[in-house]
């Protein structure tokens, strides 16, 4: 591979933004995993935003990029997986797919194959664009991706503010993310925080379930696991919160002793599911050698929490802690009582 902006690339970032600024592009904000893609001829690589290379696990994107990416050309993007009925995006079903099998890649990118979505254009044949205007680079890539085809896309933009805050209302019920906010005589900067995102902000009453201890040791919390009631009384888990200053760590271990307890009379006890212990079994996908492990507390206390939306039964990202609720009752804790937009069809956002 031999290109004017050679792999790895660190993309460019956003800073969170309350309200729209005035006088930017808009473009909806993708719940995928951020790439940026070279190609050279023949030759196809897949990054992504920690820098290591994701080709081996998108066979089908591959394909793709080789049958509508110009010969030489580096792309910035997001891969995306879709909902089997294409009404919405699929974030746990594109999470499967980084898997160490070979097989079950394959598998994989025929039962729940990606698509990626296009933005920014860093090169074109001989020529390095990352210090162009973002208004040029972005009439470039409409120009070479006009005749693309799925699984490759090029993402929606508006001058437009009134537009803009239509699809941020809109879009979030086909399982976008929010706006991302561009100046348009911008240059591209790797892994700068210049662009501006808009993000949905809700709250939400959580019980608080549990404990994991922080890296530092058992003296110091390391995170909060947050629940809320089913229809059937069933405690869910539902996400974390974990940014707290260490003082208020090491006070919180204390305060909530009091609430520790068994894990057999806890509702969180998956003895049946694991063999051996329960809390030693659950690991994370994503690196395996990360404990898990939590300390049960009876689920007595509420705090209120800010998240922006959910991905099936669970915050999508980390919650942020705003304040407790000694007035709530924790039975009273509930998914009934958060927000749920509007559906929207996500092949209306792509077809645009």
């Amino acid at each position: 591979m031999d290109l004017p902006v050679m792999p790895p690339v660190k993309p460019m970032l956003a800073k969170p933004v309350k309200g729209i600024p005035e006088g930017q592009f808009y473009e909806p904000k993708w719940d995928g995993f951020r790439s940026i893609i070279f190609r050279d001829g023949d030759e196809v690589e897949i990054g992504s935003r920690n820098e290591r290379p994701m080709t081996r696990y998108f066979p089908e994107v591959v394909e793709a990029v080789l049958a509508n990416f110009p010969e030489r050309a580096v792309i910035d993007g997001e891969i995306i997986c879709v909902e089997p009925d294409g009404s919405r995006l699929d974030f746990e079903a594109l999470q499967q797919r980084i898997h160490p099998a070979d097989s079950r890649v394959r598998k994989l990118s025929v039962e729940t194959p990606a698509s990626f979505v296009a933005f920014d254009l860093l090169a074109l044949g001989d020529e390095d664009l990352m210090g162009r205007p973002l208004e040029e680079r972005r009439a470039t890539l409409q120009e070479v991706l006009a005749q693309a085809q799925p699984p490759i896309y090029l993402t929606r933009l508006t001058r437009d503010t009134a537009e803009a805050q239509e699809w941020f209302e809109q879009f979030e019920g086909a399982g976008l993310d929010g706006l991302i906010a561009k100046d348009p005589a911008g240059v591209y900067q790797p892994d700068k925080r210049v662009q501006s995102k808009i993000k949905h902000v809700r709250t939400a009453d959580c019980v608080v379930a549990g404990y994991r201890v922080h890296k530092s040791g058992p003296d110091a919390l390391g995170s909060l696991l947050l629940g809320l009631y089913t229809e059937d009384g069933t405690l869910g888990s539902v996400g974390v919160i974990g940014a707290f200053p260490m003082a208020r760590r090491r006070e919180l271990i204390e305060e909530l002793r009091p609430l520790v307890t068994d894990i057999e009379s806890h509702p969180w006890n998956w003895a049946a599911t694991f063999e051996g212990t329960p809390r030693k079994n659950e690991t994370s996908r994503w690196n395996a050698g990360k404990d898990l492990s939590f300390v049960p507390l009876r689920p007595e206390r509420v705090v209120e929490v800010r998240y922006d939306y959910m991905e099936g039964a669970r915050f999508r990202h980390t919650a942020q802690f705003v304040r407790w609720r000694p007035d709530r009752e924790p039975e009273s804790c509930t998914y009934a009582q958060l927000d749920q937009p509007d559906s929207f069809d996500l092949s209306e956002v792509l077809r645009g």
